[in-house]
Formats: C-alpha cells, structure tokens, sequence
C-alpha cells in the first residue's frame, strides 16, 4: 500500500506544477521570432521545448560546454554560433548528459527540440533536430527564455 501512495505522489509531482525560469523580454522574443538569418558567417540555433509530461522538471542545455540556459515548458533559446563547424549540443538527463552533434552551415538557421522522457527514477530530457516548418510553428507559440543560468 505504502508503494501505492508513493507511486501515486511522484507521478503527480511529475505531471504537476510548472517549472519556472528567467525570461527575456517580449521584444527580444519577438525580434527571434521574426527568424531572420544569422550574421554572415553564423548559424542560429533556435532550442526549445514545449509542453507535455514533466512541467514540474527544468533541464539544462549547454552548446561547445556553455551553458545556454535552464529550460521549462514552452520556452525557446536563441544561440548565435560559429557556421561552417560541428557543434555539441547536449542536456542534462537522468544519469548523464545527451548529447546532440550538429553539423552546421552559415546563414541558417536550426531547429533543436528538447524533449522529456521517463526513466527509472526521475525524467530525463534528450534532443532532436527538427525541420524548419515544424521547429518555426513551434517556436511562434513560445517565450524565449533568459540565457545563462545553468543548475549545475
């Protein structure tokens, strides 16, 4: 019975809430969202993530090591980066980071969507390229969040 209610408690913690972080403001998330084309000689990384199973949970994600930002459900990053050149793109999950390589070409933009998963114990979250169409429709529904601050 004791399992039960545990069980019962963590999967509501897990569904519930909503995790909160630091957000730009309404013009700097306007201006990203006008999707312009990088400066010449970059590429621009649009990372996001939106709704669905894990609100309570905020997961880092670092580019070449840096941190970008702590993310939380429906918001959007916007990294400025070196074209022409691979790139690490990674986050934190259950047990270690998710890592994602990304081949970049200058004057484009990237589409990263940052997604949750369920593990043993506690949600991890992993990344996936998306095409332009898709990652733009999402990105328009969403805040962008303030660069920087990682938790760990």
């Amino acid at each position: 019975m004791l399992n039960k209610i545990t069980l019962i408690f963590v999967v509501t913690i897990l569904f519930s809430g909503c995790a909160s972080v630091p957000m730009a403001s309404k013009e700097s998330s306007d201006r990203a969202k006008l999707f312009g084309p990088p400066a010449q000689g970059r590429a621009g990384l649009y990372i996001y993530r939106g709704a669905g199973p894990g609100t309570a949970l905020k997961k880092d994600i670092w580019v070449d090591g840096k941190c970008v930002g702590e993310s939380a459900p429906n918001v959007f990053f916007y990294e400025d980066v070196v074209g022409n050149q691979e790139h690490t793109i990674s986050t934190e999950s259950e047990f270690s980071p998710n890592a994602l390589k990304l081949a970049t070409a200058s004057d484009t933009n990237y589409f990263i969507r940052q997604y949750i998963k369920f593990g043993i114990f506690v949600g991890g979250a992993n990344l996936e390229v998306v095409d332009e169409s898709d990652g733009k429709k999402a990105v328009q529904k969403l805040d962008m969040a303030t660069k920087g601050t990682c938790s760990q």
